[in-house]
């Protein structure tokens, strides 16, 4: 169990507390408690299972936010087993360190990784800008993109962002620009492209390396135009109905794959990503690999034509 506990998890940590007494009684070996270990572990299961089954969106969006949750680097260094080479820059601006790339291998396979990169601290975060990338960041996903289809190399982005970076410099620099090219570019590429949802999708931030053959969510992230907390400062002018705004978005991976926004959900270890990263890395690895088969078993005319269909498809409208 991770060591950090979200407002809804407290009933387990007076249970973590006791599994703990018991098993440093154990340890020094004058009375047998296992028995009484067996019982403890058996109730956190039992808890676990009863608070994960029933969360909330906002609880979800919670969970996608959790300070121990896997990053995109951690998933891109699991899924290769270290065999990742990053590249830099997107030679015209500078290196946007929110957003990160390379080539990287999976048995065998050789692919392209983008995704937005948070901090595990408050340096990295700094360094990270928080994951909300700059245009440059978009262009320089767009390069890689780029580099990609010329190679003949498939496509893997992992999404974890509050947002594209607002401030004045990046809008100065075109930022509504990158996003719109990356999304006109990403249509039309010739090789697979899958984009997996990992932690935060907020706005065009996400939607700029999220057009795909296929889109996913990890099962406790949120995908939306706008954060519950934006959402309730526009609507009530504070953050106080954030949990009624992320209801009201249908933001989670349940509500976008009931609504055909996304293509299908991977499942979580019960307690989130964080609480057991391993599983989570080899499930994830698991579903690129199935669909990079079924991909690559298209033409590329087909997938292109495949991709704008489904894109086409989305939402209601009059004429």
């Amino acid at each position: 169990m991770s060591g950090t506990l979200l407002d809804f998890e407290k009933p387990l940590e007076e249970l973590n507390e006791q599994l703990e007494k018991a098993k440093q009684i154990s340890e020094k070996g004058k009375v047998n408690v296992d028995d009484v270990i067996k019982e403890i572990e058996s109730k956190i299961a039992k808890t676990k299972q009863e608070i994960f089954s029933n969360l909330t969106p906002w609880q979800r969006v919670q969970l996608s936010r959790h300070p121990d949750r896997p990053y995109t680097l951690d998933y891109i260094n699991a899924i290769t087993g270290g065999q990742f080479m990053e590249l830099f820059g997107d030679r015209q601006v500078k290196d946007d360190k929110a957003m990160i790339g390379g080539f990287g291998d999976i048995d065998g396979q050789t692919v392209m990784f983008v995704g937005q990169q948070k901090g595990a601290n408050t340096k990295m975060r700094q360094y990270r800008n928080f994951g909300m990338p700059n245009p440059e960041g978009y262009r320089k996903a767009l390069r890689l993109f780029k580099l990609a289809e010329k190679f003949n190399k498939p496509i893997i982005t992992l999404i974890d962002t509050p947002g594209a970076y607002p401030g004045l410099e990046a809008e100065e620099r075109g930022q509504g620009e990158a996003i719109a090219r990356n999304l006109y570019e990403m249509t039309i590429l010739k090789v697979p492209v899958i984009c997996i949802i990992v932690g935060e999708g907020a706005s065009g931030g996400a939607l700029g390396i999220g057009i795909g053959d296929r889109v996913f969510m990890l099962e406790n992230t949120w995908y939306s135009v706008i954060s519950p907390e934006s959402c309730s400062s526009i609507l009530w002018r504070n953050w106080d109905n954030k949990e009624r705004a992320a209801e009201a978005l249908k933001l989670t991976s349940i509500d976008m794959n009931k609504s055909q926004l996304v293509d299908g959900i991977i499942p979580e270890p019960i307690g989130g990503a964080h609480s057991n990263p391993l599983e989570m890395f080899d499930t994830v690895k698991s579903e690129i690999l199935k669909q990079l088969a079924m991909l690559k078993a298209m033409s590329p005319e087909e997938r292109i034509q495949k991709r704008i269909d489904k894109f086409c498809s989305m939402g209601v409208y009059n004429e």
